[in-house]
């Protein structure tokens, strides 16, 4: 008997990624269509349904070999269900996705946060396999993330579970608003927009950076300006490294993980930033704790969705 094979989907604001793994997380075919999130629901459902038939005719196995689907969403879920509550970055309110992609696909399907899906990806087949738990952030134009313990992704009673952008790490008085309403929010901090939101700043005040002399400021600038001695640069990264090490150190008396990995654009500077957040780490967190805990890069970089989103399916449809 052939070996089972599963199916994932990661569908964002503009592009449907779908892809297919083995059992191990290992990826085997990959595709990509656009979302049309502007043409309502039920364009996204047919763009979803579509990529994944593409997806899998376009590669060497037959639609019997799949033996389920999952799917990552952006927004909120009632994922027992498979119903997306709300997203923020799609037309999809109390949408059935679960129940309408199962009867487009005529496969069984599993739906789940992206966030969540994404850790879920690194513990299988990326940056977490062979740990038996991990926490997974994403720094990109937020802060997102995921809690993988014993394979399974820690959602919460709301499913709230995992939301580490969200987590209050500021001091009152250094505290911004952040977009969910509250202050404090480690994505008011360490995100790829925080970064440029501090360096503007900077430049606005009229701080002596080589900053000032760049349009159109992006994230990589200020790394960039980090490496090379910018001062300025250099604390703001410094300042974002801080919080994320100091979030990881609450983490750790509460998970208490064998590997904290770290993916999304931000993560792209590689050990420049992720040797400042060990170093907060370990300074802040329980000796116990933080005993042979690893920090390191996410491997699977926008695969990670695919994935992830293919092994939710695995855990329903082993």
């Amino acid at each position: 008997m052939a070996e089972k094979l599963y199916l994932g989907l990661d569908i964002g604001g503009t592009a449907i990624k779908a892809g297919i793994c083995d059992g191990e997380g290992r990826l085997l075919h990959s595709i990509e269509g656009p979302t049309e999130s502007g043409q309502g629901a039920e364009r996204v459902l047919q763009n979803a349904a579509g990529c994944a038939c593409r997806c899998v005719e376009e590669s060497p196995y037959d639609w019997d070999r799949i033996a389920g689907v999952g799917v990552g969403v952006p927004g909120f879920l009632d994922a027992a269900r498979g119903v997306v509550k709300f997203s923020p970055n799609l037309p999809l309110t109390n949408f059935p996705l679960r129940d309408r992609l199962a009867e487009a696909l005529g496969k069984p399907v599993s739906v789940g946060n992206d966030a969540n899906v994404a850790a879920l990806g690194e513990a299988w087949g990326g940056a977490g396999r062979g740990v038996s738990s991990c926490v997974l952030y994403t720094l990109g134009t937020g802060v997102g993330g995921g809690i993988v313990v014993g394979g399974q992704v820690i959602e919460g009673f709301t499913g709230m579970g995992g939301e580490l952008g969200h987590m209050s790490v500021v001091p009152d008085l250094e505290a911004i608003q952040c977009g969910c309403g509250k202050k404090g929010c480690l994505e008011t901090v360490s995100s790829a927009t925080a970064i440029v939101r501090m360096a503007k700043g900077a430049v606005e005040r009229g701080d002596r950076t080589s900053l000032a002399l760049i349009e159109n400021l992006t994230a990589k600038d200020v790394f960039d300006a980090a490496k090379a001695g910018d001062e300025v640069a250099r604390r703001i990264i410094e300042r974002a490294a801080h919080y994320l090490g100091k979030s990881m150190a609450q983490m750790a008396v509460i998970v208490n993980p064998e590997r904290f990995i770290i993916g999304g654009g931000v993560s792209q500077a590689g050990e420049f930033f992720i040797g400042l957040v060990r170093e907060t780490f370990r300074k802040c967190a329980l000796e116990r704790a933080q005993e042979g805990v690893e920090i390191v890069a996410a491997t699977l970089g926008n695969s990670a969705g695919i994935v992830g989103a293919a092994g939710l399916a695995r855990q329903q449809q082993p």
